[in-house]
């Protein structure tokens, strides 16, 4: 391949003009995935706010205003469930602009950054290492140009672009550059796919989701037929009573089998999730990329970028012998000649003196991850190239052993020499002789050893895994304090038997060396991507974090990709989440956010699920004795309102370190199941006591009963369930701060208030006058306490995780 020699001009302005007119842009999709009406749509028309819907109006046609209050929980759910993710898609839309990389386009001869939306079909792009490909084309101008396309087809080793190749979006390029002109644009091209995927709001393909998914779907299945049962005992009791009285008991058992609220919170802590983040400078490009650092137990991290900063400066040149020109002079000429300079050598350019007239370059390599050196053949100064020094010169040789040395001390150093062979040549540089070290000074982020720690805290293995030289990246992971820092390991020992059959594929030796070492040198993009492969086999939850190109393919095997906002927009483009503000300590941010989220909504669900438990079973044993059902629709919702409701919505809110573990369906039914049984159990043997107090002796279940007797053993059964309801939120939102404390007991004292005050128990049509009534009751709610008690301290015993009674400072 060689450098183009006439430009491309690229489309005029009237040509613009003219392909806007007849729609030839490159629209894409929303970038947070869902509009406004979607968002709307999924709020209000769900199953859950339908058999709400139902019920309430079956309740409003009896003329009880005040049992229908339960009603209003549909516009609560909806417009909440609404505000949050219009504003959580606000931030996602907002943080994407920014996040995005912008294509350097060719409008009238002039190249100008352009946001993806302003191409327009036949414009001419132009494309450098770790650009993105975003619209289809054709190449127009290619100057060793080397395109990546793994992550469509598969295809590891990155294939050569010459004018006349086809590129598709999606690719991205690891070497040389080059220009091509769009041919498909907007929905044509792959670039509409990967925006809708990349960018999404979305609570899919996460554990947590799909565990309540299962919950819900079981529990659809139950209320069929618990809910025609009831239908079918309630109407065939209506002897003496009005069809409002039946209809009204039939709702009071229906209404709190439906988990109106679980959904809704959810949905809830995940888009406030989103907005916390974005105050973080953190895009959150799929939405289970919180809930899944969050499950991390092993974050791979680059050094450059990560560890340390972008910037580098030069601190020295070591001639090794004595030549004319000067390394200075040949450093020179070698960046003057480079079109797109890399991060290494643009520190160099900054440290020597510019040259006046460029050598006469015939031959060019740019710098590639792969080769890890770069260079220039000139037509009167021969070749020289630069870069690492353990690739470039023989083991035990005296440029190699001083480059070793200095590297020990965690500086970066090139190697600057001459070559015997043409740079594009397949055997090329040829017969190296070392002419100078060029040594550069990385600066170790301030925060990067805070962040090291904390992971260390949380049982997070940190492994670093660089493309830089093995002894360099040990001398600055040990300083940091990680440990087997200084043990730093030579990948290249990686690719060759024992740790590669003969086909080249990682065997079980190169699983073991990885999960055994925590440092790596020298790592090849392909080799970050087996290295991530083997953890994940080890079945460890992996992130890896990275801002160049080749860290691309590693953050697409990865469970979570973690890409700088300075990184390339290809590693952009992959990665779940993007920390904008290019702060490594943003990510205890974002594990601390994604253990909020879990943890809270383990809590939100026990809370839903045991009330549904609890509902189901009090309606099928009250069937099954052919029983008036005890509590009116109103009952029901002012239980929901300080056992569930309210302290579920603070806890889905509140601060939550604990571990995200595994088994989320399964922990939560551990909990919920036998405590709705228990809660059940109480509440029933309380009506059936009561009536047989409050009821002359041999009253069948069909007999009219009094209202005023009615509302009794009503008050007397719905303080047993409050009494119980009550210490599953007092379990459940363990381990205890004094917030949460206070939480419990203003519950506690709302529903004294209610249950005494005259004005409320009159309202809410309760009537708590019966003193013998009230005092069982509440005494078998305190024995109905102590078993859930009981259950959750035997949970914890069985648990490999069990929860803290107390909170502690750590």
């Amino acid at each position: 391949m060689t450098n183009t020699a006439t430009l491309d001009p690229g489309l005029s302005t009237a040509e613009v003009e003219d392909r806007v007119r007849r729609g030839l842009v490159n629209e894409l999709p929303p970038r947070s995935g869902r509009s406004t009406w979607d968002i709307v749509r999924a709020n209000v028309f769900t199953r859950i706010n339908f058999l709400l819907m139902v019920l309430f109006i079956m309740v409003l046609s009896t003329g009880s205003i005040v049992n229908a209050l339960f009603g209003f929980l549909i516009i609560i759910n909806s417009g909440v469930g609404i505000v949050q993710e219009l504003k959580a898609k606000r931030t996602l839309d907002s943080l994407a602009v920014v996040g995005e990389g912008k294509p350097t386009v060719r409008r009238d001869g002039v190249p100008v950054e352009l946001h993806r939306e302003e191409l327009v079909l036949d414009d001419v792009i132009e494309i450098g290492p770790g650009d993105q490909i975003v619209v289809d084309g054709e190449v127009v101008e290619a100057s060793y140009l080397e395109v990546d396309e793994s992550l469509l087809t598969g295809e590891s080793d990155p294939l050569e672009k010459t004018p006349g190749s086809e590129v598709m979006s999606g690719s991205f390029v690891v070497a040389g550059f080059g220009a091509f002109r769009a041919t498909k644009v907007g929905r044509d091209s792959y670039a509409a796919k990967l925006t809708s995927e990349a960018s999404k709001f979305s609570l899919v393909k996460s554990e947590l989701q799909q565990g309540i998914n299962q919950i819900l779907r079981l529990i659809t299945w139950l209320l069929i037929p618990v809910g025609l049962a009831t239908i079918w005992v309630q109407w065939g009791q209506r002897t003496d009573e009005t069809w409002q009285q039946v209809v009204l008991r039939m709702a009071g058992a229906l209404v709190p089998m439906v988990p109106e609220g679980l959904v809704l919170l959810t949905s809830l802590a995940f888009a406030v999730g989103v907005v916390r983040l974005g105050k973080q400078q953190c895009l959150v490009q799929e939405l289970p990329a919180i809930e899944g650092l969050a499950r991390v137990d092993v974050v791979c991290a680059d050094k450059t970028g990560t560890l340390t900063e972008n910037g580098m400066r030069l601190a020295e040149i070591r001639d090794l012998i004595a030549c004319d020109p000067a390394a200075s002079t040949v450093l020179g000429h070698l960046a003057a000649t480079e079109p797109h300079p890399n991060a290494s050598l643009q520190a160099i350019v900054e440290g020597i003196p510019p040259v006046d007239r460029p050598w006469n370059e015939t031959h060019h390599a740019p710098f590639t991850s792969a080769r890890k050196w770069s260079g220039s053949t000139f037509a009167d100064h021969g070749t020289w190239v630069l870069g690492a020094p353990d690739v470039l010169a023989a083991d035990g040789t005296p440029a190699r052993v001083s480059a070793e040395e200095i590297g020990s001390t965690g500086l970066r150093v090139l190697l600057l020499g001459r070559g015997t062979l043409p740079v594009t040549d397949d055997a090329a540089p040829g017969e190296v002789t070392p002419a100078a070290l060029v040594v550069l000074e990385q600066r170790v982020r301030p925060d990067a050893q805070d962040t090291l720690a904390f992971f260390a805290e949380q049982d997070v293995a940190v492994k670093v895994i660089s493309g830089d030289n093995a002894r360099s990246v040990g001398a600055v992971t040990s300083g940091l304090g990680l440990v087997g820092g200084a043990d730093a390991l030579d990948a290249r020992t990686l690719s060759k038997d024992p740790y590669v059959d003969a086909e080249g594929a990682p065997t079980e030796r190169f699983t073991d060396a990885v999960a055994r070492h925590t440092v790596f040198g020298r790592v090849t993009p392909d080799q970050k991507r087996s290295m991530v492969d083997a953890l994940k086999e080890r079945g460890h939850t992996v992130a890896m974090t990275g801002d160049g190109v080749n860290d691309v393919l590693a953050l697409k095997q990865a469970d979570i990709g973690v890409s700088m906002g300075s990184g390339s927009p290809a590693t952009r483009a992959v990665a779940q989440i993007v920390l904008l503000d290019n702060r490594f300590a943003t990510l205890p941010y974002v594990v601390a956010e994604g253990r909020r989220v879990i943890g809270n909504i383990e809590r939100v669900a026990n809370l839903f699920l045991t009330k549904t438990v609890y509902s189901v079973l009090l309606a099928l044993v009250v069937g099954l004795w052919q029983l008036p059902f005890p509590l009116q629709p109103i009952h029901v919702t002012i239980t929901g309102w300080f056992t569930i409701g309210v302290p579920a919505f603070l806890l889905s809110l509140a601060p939550n370190h604990e571990r995200a573990q595994p088994g989320f369906a399964k922990r939560v039914l551990a909990l919920a199941v036998p405590s709705g049984v228990i809660v059940a159990v109480a509440t029933f043997t309380s009506y059936l006591l009561a009536r047989a107090a409050a009821l002359p002796p041999g009253t069948s279940g069909q007999a009219a009963v009094p209202e005023e007797l009615r509302l009794r053993i009503a008050t007397a059964t719905l303080a047993t369930l409050i009494v119980a309801a009550t210490w599953v939120l007092a379990v459940v939102a363990r381990p205890y701060e004094w917030w949460k404390v206070g939480l419990i007991a203003l519950s506690a004292a709302a529903y004294l208030l209610i249950f005494s005050w005259p004005l409320t128990a009159r309202f809410f049509l309760l009537d708590a006058s019966d003193a013998g009534l009230m005092t069982r009751a509440l005494l078998i709610g305190v024995v109905a306490a102590a078993f859930v008690e009981i259950g959750w301290w035997v949970q914890q015993r069985r648990s490999a995780n069990p929860r803290r009674f107390w909170a502690t400072s750590d």
